[in-house]
């Protein structure tokens, strides 16, 4: 492989905060210049409705960099206009689009992608949130070739990262998106180098990240707390998890739940979903197994409170 004179012209490909990270790294390199931004296009959000730009076309703009937002890749004339770009590198990191053949052939030299896991565990759309909902203690990034499986091409850098016992998947996601950003530019630095290579990834030891819904971040709390646990952190902060609570006032109230902790065994004979009330500044709900401490309680279309102020608006066991 042949080194690299001159600097890495690139083009960049992502739309969410997670991307604006590495997005920032590239532009604060010096072995690279980035000559254009592709993004989702703007999309209505708020409740007026209005259309935002995303992360990645906001920072573009800042930098004074071209910015393109295709619905798609279908027509030619997308795909004739990156083209004409002349990128010696595609950047790519959860863009939101599947980019075909015509694209990946785009390059001089590879379409890399910033992958939030550790190929070839979790490939897909929700690798951190994955990981922490199988109790996962180490996660990572990956910077792959793109090919037309869906992250089945070969990895050049790999990082890991550890996930905490009481990490969530806002904290994980954020340290990832740093750490990617670090990682895109060692592998550009190592392409410039021409000093690089890709390893397959072993097919047999994949596993797939399907991507999140709401209905997933519902809580049964009949399973031991550690799982409960586990798909607290990793359903924080979207979509959320929660549960309905029986008040006991022939009223079912939905409950967010805050990520907290694991507390001590469960007495015998309570049953698993009851909110015991207020343990070291937390609010104790029973499991199969263990008491649950979560710092924040959220009722559905009440503000957040804590587990004082929980106690005794809802339980009305206060000391006056």
């Amino acid at each position: 492989m042949d080194e690299v004179a001159e600097k890495l012209r690139v083009v960049f490909m992502g739309t969410p905060d997670f991307a604006a990270q590495s997005l920032k790294a590239l532009i604060e390199f010096d072995g690279c210049d980035v000559a254009a931004v592709y993004t989702q296009p703007d999309r209505p959000c708020g409740r007026g409705r209005k259309c935002k730009p995303s992360p990645v076309k906001q920072l573009a703009l800042e930098h004074g960099i071209d910015v393109y937002q295709p619905e798609n890749f279908k027509d030619q004339p997308d795909i004739d206009q990156l083209a004409a770009l002349e990128p010696d590198v595609l950047v790519v990191a959860a863009y939101g689009l599947i980019l075909p053949q015509g694209v990946l052939d785009v390059p001089k030299l590879h379409p890399l992608n910033i992958h939030a896991s550790l190929l070839p565990k979790y490939r897909g759309a929700a690798p951190i949130q994955r990981a922490i909902a199988d109790g996962e203690i180490v996660t990572g990034i990956s910077i792959m070739k793109m090919e037309a499986g869906l992250d089945t091409g070969p990895v050049m850098v790999a990082r890991a990262l550890r996930i905490g016992h009481n990490d969530h998947a806002g904290k994980i996601h954020d340290e990832l998106a740093d750490l990617g950003g670090l990682c895109i530019v060692e592998a550009l630095a190592r392409l410039t180098r021409g000093a690089y290579a890709f390893k397959p990834q072993d097919d047999t030891l994949a596993t797939y990240a399907h991507k999140l819904t709401k209905e997933e971040g519902e809580v049964d709390w009949n399973r031991p707390a550690q799982q409960v646990h586990n798909q607290i952190r990793a359903m924080y902060p979207w979509p959320g998890a929660y549960f309905d609570w029986d008040t006991g006032q022939d009223k079912v109230l939905r409950l967010n739940v805050t990520p907290g902790e694991i507390g001590e065994d469960e007495s015998p004979g309570v049953d698993p979903g009851t909110v015991l009330g207020e343990i070291n500044g937390k609010l104790a709900i029973s499991t199969a197994d263990k008491v649950y401490l979560t710092p924040e309680i959220k009722p559905q279309g009440k503000k957040a409170m804590d587990a004082t102020a929980f106690v005794c608006g809802y339980l009305k066991d206060c000391e006056v």
